[in-house]
């Protein structure tokens, strides 16, 4: 604070010289003269300024009263004496020195004259407090404009500076508000008081600078220190760490203590785009976990938009800057009133987000935000060096077990071999040496196999591989496999089950690596289900796909397990007494080769001693879709109502155009209201429905219509970009019908609708 505010009024004397300092004008140096006597102003006065007080004995430069050298009453001479005028052109001198120097350093010089409560405050130091040059100030400009937090502490240095028991230095450092900017100034001031010979404070004078720039750049060193620290802590805290949860758990923490936040998480964006999931997160005592999975939509569709751009969602108070849709609902249901989800993106896509929650409203620092910033972006780095490593660790224990499994593997089949070629050395009997062929060639076979296997793989993984596809039935494809798989069959005494397709199901595929598909699925069932097991194989064709299912009721697969049973080199544990043998490539082949072919496969079982079904699919050859051309010309005369429900315009457009162009009635609806509204007015014959959409999305909408007495029974279809089994299975307790998976084959799609008109007409 400059004391060049502190007097409360102006009590200007008038000086009756012509020529007037300019505002920025500064005063002579400190050896002021009081002038007596002065017939211009009368009394003990200061010559300068005629509308405000300035400096005591102001009289320097181009500026000053003629009358201040000599003074009026010492002289009478017309003409200066020479040592007068000495005096003065020096004077003059020094005051054009301090004016420039003043000038140079930026400084604003300030005088309080106490005994009057006079000021004087050039426009050098108006301009620190956001004041015009040409407008008059007074005490209450310079309280108004002091900050609040600061206000005391100056008070008290001007009021110690002009004690004649303390005569202290005023030596302040505060922050200003601009009267007319509203802008937060720093500035240095410092001064003296002057006492009389009775000892009292007339004056109080001194110097202020803007110091505005030196405290930002202190603050953003401070910042940038503070930051320093809070992330070479988080580093030293994660850097043994091996899991990645671990890593996640541990930053949310030391962040959130750092902020003193209520909750904070970091999560995984899914590779959708559309979710994200938060494994761990650390809150304060009693606040509920956030772990789980969640649709970025929860944020609605503005944030959405911007956190999958790279900027960051920050919301100082929920209540008055977001509305139920634009997360304020969410935010609101877990106890939330302040916010900062920064995301990050890499290659063009959101990776990642750190959530800091607060359970009041805050405002968020520039520094606060600069720090999450750089947590998400470091533990993220972090978080996939710790995964790359966890791959690569896999990755070796499974090289590992492979050499292992591969040198025991290659051993069994020669031990074998050797037993036989020495019996027959040994042997006469005519009879005997060809049982020992037998088993030679048994072993060989098997040998020959691993190997195929394991150049197979090899080959896949490089491209190598180039399918030899033929449209074929896959009944004959079957039929191959099952000659194959015979000798195993029946030395494990298992019942063996077929169900061939009664229609034709031709296939485009290469045959040799389909039936490779068939026996490795069915070898894989005998070899895992005990002696005397039931094993199926059946085939039918659903919706344009033919689905080839093997099924047993052996070890089955523990479900933490049956994401990664198609792995390369990946060797179960299975109870049970029986050896399973194997390089742990067989399904891995199995995939690429249904992968190679279009195809998708899956597996499914209830855990161990459950039993195991592997299901594959394939798309019908052409010649496969010809024959059902009739039965769907014949369900378009029906001229079913279709609704078809999908939040993307030209989808939808497009959608209903080719479905009325099949003879249809076909109505749209953009959203799950609209939809509502359209079922309950005109009763359609079946729904197509989308799953994700704003305002309600397909599961709701479902739920809504299966409640309704005269909708219930009407045929709903998910028409969804979610394809998994865990979301078939989904939809399928949430009272859908069935479950097509987008992008749709438009003939497949209009087959489905012929299938479920003609239910809806039975």
């Amino acid at each position: 604070m400059s004391c060049a505010a502190w007097p409360p009024h102006a009590n200007p004397r008038r000086c009756q010289c012509s020529s007037t300092p300019a505002d920025d004008t500064p005063p002579a140096p400190p050896h002021w003269r009081v002038d007596r006597g002065c017939n211009h102003t009368g009394g003990m006065q200061p010559h300068g300024h005629t509308e405000t007080a300035l400096p005591l004995g102001w009289r320097a430069g181009a500026h000053a009263c003629p009358c201040a050298i000599p003074t009026c009453s010492e002289t009478s001479m017309s003409t200066p004496l020479p040592s007068a005028t000495a005096e003065s052109a020096s004077q003059t001198e020094t005051g054009e020195q301090l004016r420039l120097a003043v000038e140079a350093a930026d400084v604003g010089l300030w005088d309080v004259d106490v005994a009057t409560r006079t000021l004087y405050w050039p426009a050098k130091v108006k301009a620190m407090f956001g004041i015009s040059a040409h407008v008059d100030v007074t005490l209450n400009d310079f309280s108004a404009g002091l900050h609040p937090d600061d206000a005391p502490a100056v008070l008290r240095a001007f009021a110690a500076a002009q004690d004649p028991a303390l005569r202290t230095m005023y030596d302040v450092e505060y922050r200003t508000i601009g009267k007319e900017d509203g802008l937060t100034r720093w500035v240095a001031a410092k001064g003296r008081g002057i006492f009389d010979e009775a000892n009292r404070c007339v004056r109080v004078i001194g110097t202020v600078i803007d110091i505005t720039a030196r405290k930002h750049e202190q603050a953003e060193q401070n910042d940038l220190r503070t930051r320093l620290v809070v992330l070479d802590r988080i580093e030293h805290a994660t850097r043994p760490l091996v899991d990645a949860v671990e890593v996640m758990q541990v930053t949310a923490q030391l962040l959130g203590e750092h902020l003193g936040a209520t909750r904070c998480a970091y999560a995984d964006v899914e590779p959708d785009n559309d979710s994200f999931t938060i494994r761990s997160d650390w809150s304060q005592p009693g606040v509920p976990t956030s772990a789980g999975t969640y649709s970025l939509e929860l944020f609605g569709p503005q944030a959405t938009g911007n956190l999958r751009s790279g900027r960051h969602l920050v919301v100082h108070d929920v209540d008055a800057e977001l509305g139920d849709d634009n997360g304020g609902r969410m935010f609101n249901a877990i106890g939330i009133k302040a916010i900062v989800c920064a995301g990050l993106v890499k290659g063009g896509r959101l990776v990642a987000m750190m959530a800091v929650h607060q359970a009041l409203p805050r405002r968020w620092s520039d520094a606060d935000l600069r720090l999450i910033t750089d947590v998400v972006e470091r533990c993220w780095a972090h978080i996939e060096r710790v995964r790359d490593a966890a791959l690569l660790r896999e990755q070796d224990r499974r090289k590992d077990e492979f050499l292992a499994t591969l040198a025991h593997e290659l051993r069994n089949p020669l031990a074998p071999m050797l037993y036989a070629v020495a019996l027959m050395k040994r042997e006469q009997d005519a009879a005997r040496p060809s049982r020992r062929i037998d088993v030679i060639e048994r072993q060989a076979g098997h040998l020959v196999r691993l190997i195929d296997d394991l150049l197979d793989v090899s080959r896949i993984n490089r491209g190598l591989i180039e399918l030899k596809r033929e449209t074929i039935d896959m009944g004959a494809l079957m039929a191959q496999a099952v000659e194959a798989v015979g000798p195993a069959m029946e030395n494990a005494r298992h019942t063996f089950t077929v169900q061939l397709p009664e229609e034709p199901t031709p296939v485009d595929a290469d045959p040799t690596r389909m039936v490779q598909v068939l026996t490795n699925l069915l070898n894989n069932a005998a070899k895992y289900t005990p002696d005397g097991g039931d094993i199926h194989l059946n085939a039918h064709v659903q919706a344009g796909r033919v689905i080839v299912e093997v099924t047993d009721n052996g070890l089955g697969i523990p479900r933490e397990d049956q994401s990664r049973v198609f792995q390369m080199f990946l060797q179960l544990a299975h109870t049970g007494k029986k050896s399973h043998g194997g390089l742990g490539i067989g399904l891995s082949l199995v995939k690429s080769l249904v992968d190679m072919h279009g195809g998708t496969i899956r597996v499914e079982s209830a855990g161990i001693d459950q039993g195991s079904t592997f299901r594959f699919e394939l798309p019908l050859a052409a010649a496969a879709r010809a024959p059902e051309a009739p039965a769907l010309a014949a369900a378009t005369t029906r001229q079913g109502k279709v609704l078809v429900v999908e939040d993307n315009a030209d989808g939808l457009a497009t959608l209903m155009e080719l479905i009325k162009a099949q003879g249809h009635t076909v109505q749209g609806a953009a959203n799950g209201v609209d939809a509502l509204q359209i079922a309950s007015a005109s009763r359609p014959d079946l729904v197509l429905l989308d799953l994700g959409m704003p305002v309600m999305d397909g599961f709701e909408v479902v739920a809504r219509l299966r409640s309704d007495p005269q909708l219930a029974p009407t045929p709903v279809v998910a028409l969804t970009g979610w394809g998994t089994q865990q979301d078939r299975d989904r939809t399928r307790a949430a009272g859908f019908d069935d479950h097509v998976t987008k992008p749709v084959d438009p003939e497949t799609l209009l087959a489905l609708i012929d299938r479920w008109l003609q239910r809806t007409s039975a």
